[in-house]
């Protein structure tokens, strides 16, 4: 199967992986009750506060992914002399803003 463009990897080791997807399902879990929650009609500060803990819960991960791309493949890259690299993380940080 031919690539039709650049897609850039990170392998990760099967207990990242897992990890990852721990996270991940217990998000989808929060979300579903939410859903549940709209659909019973509950009230709406215990939605919102739903809402807030899901929140957090999306940041905490995305730190995870960042703190291991910082430590991995930032190093690599600039390593190899791909400086670019630097700038892909200034735009991911003016995107967590």
């Amino acid at each position: 199967m031919e690539k039709c463009c650049d897609i850039k990897t990170k392998n990760r080791s099967e207990e990242e992986k897992k990890a990852l997807s721990t996270r991940i399902n217990k998000i989808i879990g929060q979300m579903n009750g939410i859903k549940k929650m709209i659909d019973d009609d509950r009230y709406c500060d215990d939605i919102l506060i739903q809402l807030a803990a899901i929140d957090k819960s999306v940041k905490s991960l995305a730190n995870v992914i960042l703190d291991v791309h910082m430590h991995s493949c930032l190093i690599e890259n600039i390593k190899d002399g791909n400086y670019e690299v630097i700038d892909e993380i200034v735009d991911l940080f003016k995107r967590f803003q």
